[in-house]
């Protein structure tokens, strides 16, 4: 389902990340290139880029999919992006890292060991606090088996992740989350204090109800079951690029952010997700409101997103103090201009969130 004004273009998907010492790190095209860009103050100013890949490749850009950035706790850089293939829909997960300070990027790698020319896209990468690695993505490999045995219709696709010891140097996988996820829209990732990962990502459930569900993700490759965390009940037979957002608060409580077009529920909702419900559930900005994301810093919650108002797109946020009950919305940002969607990010605790647009590149805006 296309953005109410058009399509995102396919050179301004992007994404940021600050490492501990306050940096901020961006990952987005440039000239063909995926490349890397650096900010010591907080997006005011840019050193860069530095190109990951020194060959240029086909990128998939488009809707929820985009270069993903991730930093380990030693400054290490990992980025992810997903490469198309031949046929259509098809694609493979690739991946570079660099271990001085962003001045180099080792040689490209597929992540995962299948090898089929076949769905793996809408990558999503995490480190956990052991430094260990994680990817997922979206897989058809059981679709393709499932059509070659003359089985049952095969319902959606599957979430598959790798995992990494030695960062990034190898991965072992490809361990299966969840079958019958949805085709194309992008997996939220969560890492917990034991080390595993919570993933949220658009099921398909019995017998077309395209809401989400949630797993943990382990390093042992033994992940947890799948249980649905939204109600909404839509019943569709078609992929809305168009994936959640995934943060836990202080408490220990699960907040989230996702899109739906159900009867009772149509637009971004926001809610925080318990077993068989969802508390604290509200829309999110207007009707044209679109690809929210969220992040959680103690108590205080913040929603970002943009929204179309026929000729400019608006940069929007809420934000709780009271880890969800009441909210107070601010504009930050607009632009005529093509732009990406936002990204909420945490320096020290507080919120930033980032707007790569193609009048401010890699725009990053204090959220109080």
């Amino acid at each position: 389902m296309p953005a109410k004004d058009g399509a995102v273009r396919p050179d301004l998907g992007a994404t940021a990340a600050f490492d501990a010492q306050g940096v901020l790190w961006a990952a987005h095209k440039d000239g063909g290139y995926i490349a890397v860009s650096r900010s010591d103050d907080a997006g005011r100013s840019w050193a860069g880029p530095v190109r990951v890949n020194a060959v240029i490749e086909p990128t998939d850009m488009g809707a929820d999919s985009r270069p993903k950035i991730a930093v380990g706790a030693g400054g290490e850089l990992y980025v992810t992006w997903t490469r198309p293939l031949g046929k259509p829909f098809t694609g493979e997960i690739r991946f570079a890292r660099s271990l001085d300070g962003g001045r180099s990027f080792s040689t490209p790698v597929t992540v995962h060991s299948d090898r089929q020319e076949i769905t793996h896209r809408f990558d999503a990468i995490a480190v956990n606090d052991k430094g260990q690695l994680f990817v997922a993505w979206i897989d058809k490999r059981d679709g393709v088996a499932a059509a070659k045995a003359k089985g049952p219709a095969y319902q959606g696709a599957a979430v598959y992740y790798a995992v990494s010891d030695d960062k990034g140097a190898s991965f072992r996988g490809d361990y299966k989350l969840a079958e019958h996820s949805c085709e194309c829209c992008r997996i939220a990732l969560r890492t917990q204090d034991d080390g595993s990962v919570l993933a949220m990502w658009r099921h398909v459930f019995t017998p077309n109800i395209r809401d989400h569900a949630l797993a943990r993700l382990t390093p042992d490759g033994k992940p947890g079951v799948a249980r649905r965390v939204t109600f909404d009940d839509w019943r569709v037979d078609v992929c809305p690029h168009h994936g959640p957002s995934l943060d836990m608060d202080a408490a220990g409580r699960l907040h989230a952010v996702w899109f739906t077009q159900a009867p009772k529920h149509s637009g971004i909702f926001y809610g925080r997700l318990r077993d068989g419900a969802v508390d604290a559930q509200r829309r999110v900005g207007g009707e044209t409101a679109e690809h929210a994301d969220l992040a959680v810093s103690g108590n205080r919650v913040a929603v970002a997103w943009k929204e179309f108002d026929g000729e400019r797109s608006r940069l929007r946020a809420m934000i709780s103090d009271d880890g969800g009950d009441s909210w107070r919305e601010r504009e930050l940002a607009t632009t005529a201009e093509a732009s990406d969607h936002p990204r909420v990010l945490l320096r020290g605790g507080a919120f930033q969130v980032f707007w790569n647009t193609r009048r401010e590149p890699l725009l990053t805006v204090a959220l109080q």
